[in-house]
């Protein structure tokens, strides 16, 4: 089974232009500073123009999706299921970290419901590509059918169409689901071959006999379901969930689309290197937002050849790590115009210039 808007996406997407990021270097190499002296600042603003021909960004958004998991049933999380929709209406109150830190940036916030086992009736402003009432257990079987993984990845892909065409700058990926980091750890394991144990960590917050436990799910659920790492859908809808494969297709879409995408934390890393496993050179349009405190997140990291912006400890999710990095691209980029030049400014150079 195939999906021809995936076939066509995977086609569109292309590597970043290398000339153009290196004429943005040299022209930060010609600022009034020690060559470098801005770090990474330099590489978000050179990436940026390089993959949007933009030095500027009009509007960012940030998708947080949704989806509930039927392996919750196992006692993986310290939170109980009903939590998922309890929290989707508190995204769209705005009350949540995501919205404040949202807010902070200059972001928006689109809500999306992926998955989520509740009927929400319409609500406003919350967008319903949901496939299920959440993923099946895949402690006893498939997560979800390949369609419904196909289904998942698509919703993605045209959401990040719709709002490339919108006028959207810069995406952010975010995510909400109890139990997710089960299904994240899973991917994780799959893809880099570490055992299990190396790759799971404590979610929500649970204590050591609920953290073995997870473990032992985790390592069931793949001798049972035997995820091919040669095939990424096979692995989402094996292992995966919902919300990971819209954020999968989000980010497919942005770089087929030559948009950069803030991919958040270990959810959202996972459904990062779902799309990476797809193509390449996805990988090139990915800012990583932050370091998370889950012990997988750096093999996933790793897998996806990007390095975090910023280690805070962080553990949220929602795409709250995501609307703090924006920032920090907005501000590289407003270094990139505004810091003279040594011949604008008549400052001598250094003998490094």
């Amino acid at each position: 089974m195939s999906s021809a808007i995936l076939t066509r996406t995977l086609a569109a997407i292309s590597s970043v232009d290398l000339e153009r990021m290196a004429a943005v270097q040299a022209r930060l190499d010609r600022q009034t500073k020690p060559r470098g002296s801005l770090g990474r600042l330099e590489e978000f603003a050179r990436r940026f123009v390089a993959i949007t021909g933009r030095e500027t960004i009009r509007r960012k958004e940030i998708y947080t999706f949704a989806g509930d998991h039927g392996v919750a049933a196992e006692g993986v999380s310290a939170f109980p299921r009903e939590v998922t929709p309890q929290m989707v209406y508190n995204f769209l109150a705005g009350g949540a970290g995501v919205n404040a830190l949202a807010r902070h940036a200059g972001a928006e916030v689109r809500v999306v419901d992926m998955g989520v086992d509740h009927d929400f009736g319409g609500l406003p402003g919350l967008i319903d590509r949901k496939i299920a009432c959440g993923t099946a257990n895949f402690r006893s079987g498939p997560a979800m059918s390949r369609a419904q993984a196909l289904t998942a990845l698509e919703a993605g892909i045209t959401l990040a169409e719709a709002a490339v065409d919108a006028g959207i700058d810069l995406l952010g990926t975010g995510d909400m689901g109890i139990a997710n980091t089960t299904p994240s750890a899973a991917i994780a394991a799959v893809f880099s071959g570490l055992p299990v144990a190396q790759v799971t960590h404590r979610g929500t917050g649970i204590d050591d006999k609920a953290l073995a436990h997870k473990i032992a799910v985790i390592e069931e659920a793949l001798r049972i379901n035997q995820p091919n790492p040669q095939d990424p859908v096979d692995v989402l809808a094996k292992v995966g969930g919902f919300e990971i494969g819209g954020i999968a297709g989000l980010v497919l879409g942005c770089a087929a689309r030559s948009v950069p995408v803030v991919v958040d934390g270990f959810i959202s890393t996972a459904g990062a290197l779902i799309a990476c496993e797809l193509h390449p050179q996805v990988r090139e349009y990915i800012f990583a937002a932050h370091r998370s405190v889950e012990v997988g997140h750096a093999a996933l990291l790793e897998r996806i050849g990007q390095q975090p912006i910023l280690d805070l400890h962080m553990r949220l999710g929602e795409g709250t790590g995501a609307a703090l990095a924006m920032s920090l691209i907005e501000a590289a980029l407003r270094g990139l115009r505004e810091i003279a030049t040594f011949d604008q400014a008549g400052v001598s150079r250094g003998s490094d210039q």
